[in-house]
């Protein structure tokens, strides 16, 4: 009798290994329509508050409420994804100056380096860019124009999931009670929250960029605002993304770029290490190494996207798990009490 418990807990075990790679494979195989249905979803947290203002305080209809907040949504999109496409334009209009600049970073390299020490010719430091065809650089630049117009393209099909669900979801008065209620409370705080914080990182790091002249300020405030979704790592990237078109400008001094890597490192340090621990808690209850695999694990079926998305689909599943008694151990795992026992 006694290895009844023991077995039923074996065949669960197995059943939620085979459940996560069937998913896994199924999820992988249908990205294409999960990525847009998932972003969704998330939106509808962060747009869900402006649908309740308009109907609870402007008296406006469902409907109306529900228009409008798409069309807002819509213009949104449409303008991030022109001050992208402005952008990279801008670069690759330039390439040539951009490409200069390299030849000459090169140069000095060769030129403060020991390299006749070495017995290495300078001249092979910089001959590889010199035979680079002209234009190189920009036709990479406009390769990735064409990469950020098919991130919009997705981005129409985001809209389109994004209307029938707050079609779907204004029709629901009361709160949700229960697993999915318990869900809707944390999902929702990280993900107004996440977006609150990111928005203003988002925003202090493109001014501090602007201020200081470099290329493409907007832009990389754009990317720290995305990037700041992804845990620990997100932050290093977004504050080392200006970095080489910090080193390619020719009008930018030490000093300054100096400056644009430390001030947008400083602000994600502060708010990323001090302010959004304090206002989101244990909202998430994730262990910081669960997060690290959800990020390795999401990024290898979705990409970046799904690195992004990895946090919030884990502590869904997390949730989940810690509801029955049989998966409520692996859900201790996850958030990091591995010796919490069985829930009763």
């Amino acid at each position: 009798m006694d290895a009844a418990p023991s077995q039923q807990r074996i065949q669960t075990a197995c059943l939620l290994i085979l459940t996560a790679v069937v998913a896994a494979v199924a999820l992988y195989w249908l990205r294409g329509i999960m990525i847009p249905l998932v972003l969704a979803v998330l939106l509808t947290y962060v747009l869900n508050p402006i649908i309740d203002f308009q109907v609870r305080h402007l008296r406006a209809p469902q409907a109306l409420a529900v228009l409008t907040t798409m069309v807002l949504a819509f213009a949104i999109l449409g303008l991030l994804s022109l001050l992208v496409s402005t952008s990279v334009g801008q670069l690759a209009a330039n390439s040539d100056r951009y490409q200069a600049q390299i030849e000459q970073l090169l140069e000095r390299m060769a030129a403060a380096l020991p390299l006749d020490r070495l017995n290495i010719d300078p001249d092979a430091v910089t001959r590889p860019l010199s035979r680079l065809p002209e234009g190189s650089i920009g036709n990479t630049l406009v390769g990735a124009l064409g990469a950020v117009v098919d991130i919009a393209s997705k981005g129409l099909l985001v809209l389109v999931f994004l209307f029938f669900l707050l079609m779907g979801r204004t029709a629901r008065r009361a709160p949700r009670s229960g697993v999915w209620g318990d869900i809707d409370v944390r999902i929702n705080r990280y993900i107004v929250t996440k977006v609150t914080i990111s928005a203003v990182t988002g925003v202090l790091i493109g001014l501090v960029l602007f201020l200081l002249g470099i290329d493409l300020a907007l832009v990389f405030g754009l990317f720290a605002f995305l990037l700041n979704f992804i845990p620990s790592l997100g932050s290093i990237i977004a504050t080392l993304l200006p970095l080489p078109v910090v080193l390619v400008s020719p009008d930018v001094s030490a000093a300054t770029a100096v400056l644009a890597i430390a001030i947008p490192g400083a602000i994600q340090m502060v708010l990323g290490n001090f302010i959004e621990p304090r206002i989101l808690g244990r909202s998430l209850d994730l262990h910081p190494i669960v997060i690290l695999i959800a990020l390795i694990f999401w990024g290898m079926l979705w990409g970046v996207v799904g690195m992004l998305l990895a946090a919030p689909i884990t502590a869904v599943i997390r949730i989940l798990l810690e509801k029955s008694d049989l998966t409520a151990p692996v859900a201790d795992l996850l958030a990091g009490r591995p010796d919490s026992g069985p829930k009763n």
